[in-house]
Order: structure tokens, then sequence, then C-alpha cells
């Protein structure tokens, strides 16, 4: 029998983690849960894997949200914090991570791809936050100020009503639009620009844009520049200027 969750890791540096649940519109049930939290353990703690895409089997459904019928049944009223994975709330990770929407995201679909650094959409994915429709809430929808407008989000949370992936573009939380067929084609070609970029390059760039997120100006501008120190002082710092000279690709020793 299939895991909830699969984990792929790829010689590229690649990881691939995909929800394997589409009979239950791959719901975040417990055993997804902890599938994903495992999965992006392994990922974190593995150095050779550098990017991680997550993802779903089926072509309709990427996450339906909660699973509604376990909700019932536990009488859940505030969700433990540590109850769904969220990398980079609940889950630490210091590497870069793509969600790759096949289809729905809804509720805690929405959620999981939103916690991922970047997104990739099908043109047939669709988006919610619907909590309003089922009498739940949606704290973890906050950090969208920082990447779609303020009435836009108030719009999206209000109603509950679904955007399509054109939309989700046009305002800004999908970076990229591909055909279904397409869609894990142009998630790897996201993932292989990243790596061309040097490990603590890009390690100092995600940090620089999480803390311009959370500071203000100045203090964001203090914060950036020692969080670049390591990268500036490292041996890729020389080798990449050098490379360049000498016409040729650089060679990353992540050091």
């Amino acid at each position: 029998m299939n895991p909830a969750v699969e984990f792929e890791a790829r010689d590229d540096g690649i990881t691939i983690i995909t929800l394997n649940r589409p009979e239950t519109r791959n719901a975040l049930s417990e055993e997804v849960r902890q599938g994903l939290f495992s999965a992006w353990q392994r990922f974190e703690d593995d150095e050779s894997l550098r990017v991680a895409i997550l993802t779903a089997h089926g072509d309709k459904v990427f996450c339906a949200g909660g699973d509604l019928k376990e909700m019932v049944e536990k009488g859940l009223k505030v969700p433990p914090r540590d109850m769904f994975p969220m990398p980079y709330d609940n889950i630490t990770l210091s590497k870069p991570t793509i969600a790759a929407v096949n289809g729905v995201a809804f509720a805690g679909g929405w959620m999981i791809a939103q916690a991922c650094d970047l997104c990739v959409a099908s043109t047939s994915a669709s988006f919610a936050v619907t909590e309003v429709k089922v009498g739940r809430s949606s704290p973890w929808a906050s950090p969208l100020i920082h990447m779609i407008p303020q009435r836009i989000m108030m719009e999206i949370l209000l109603t509950g009503k679904p955007i399509s992936a054109q939309r989700a573009y046009e305002i800004g939380l999908v970076n990229r639009l591909a055909q279904p067929e397409q869609l894990m084609a142009s998630a790897l070609e996201l993932a292989t620009d990243v790596l061309q970029g040097a490990p603590l390059s890009v390690s100092a760039a995600r940090n620089t844009v999480m803390i311009a997120t959370e500071m203000g100006r100045a203090d964001a501008l203090e914060a950036a520049r020692k969080a670049s120190e390591h990268c500036y002082n490292s041996s890729d710092a020389q080798e990449g200027p050098r490379a360049f000279a000498e016409k040729r690709k650089p060679v990353w020793k992540n050091q």
C-alpha cells in the first residue's frame, strides 16, 4: 500500500513531496499530516537536497483542506499549533520550497501551498480560504498581507469564494502558470533555476526576503547585513567572480 505522502530524492538536489490520497481529495487527515511532518524533516536533514517541490497525485485536487469528518469526531476547537505541518512556522526549514498546485487548493490546501516560498499552478487549479463557509477561522492566512493587496485578501477571507489560477497569478499569489500536463516540468524548471545559484547566496537571499517582511526598513537592512556575512565570507563568494572572469560555470562548494 502506498504511503499517504511520497518522498522522492532526486540526484540533482531536488526533492518531490507528493500527497497521495486522491480518493479523499488529499485532505489533511492525521495520516497525511504525519507524512508531511516526516517528509519535511527528511528534506531538511539531507544536506544533498536543496529545493523541495510539494505537489499531489490526481489532476483535480491538490488538497481540499482539513479532514472535516475527523474534526467532528474529535470535537476540534482551537487546533494545536503542531497539528498542521507548516514549513517555516512549526517546521524548521532552511531551504527553499515550491508548491506545484495541480487542482483545488481550498482551506488547508491553500494553507500548505501558501507556506511554501514559491508557487507554480496548473491553469485548471483554483484557490479558496473557505473557513467562513464551515464556521472555522483562518489565522494561518495572516502572512497573505505580504503577498497580495489588503482589499483582495479581505474579499477572499470574507466570502470564501474560490479564485482561478489565472486570478491567483494576477494578484501575485502564484509565480508561474502551466498547462496541467506541464505543471511538474514547470516546477522543476523553477527549482533548477534556484539550484543555479550558490547555496549560501540562495539561503541569504531567502533570509533577506523573510527579514524584510517582518521588520521596518532600518531594522531589516541591519538584520539582512548580518544574515549575509556568512555568505560574503565563504569560498563560494570568491569562486563566483573568479568563474565569471574566467568565462566558466562556477563550482559551488557551499562553504
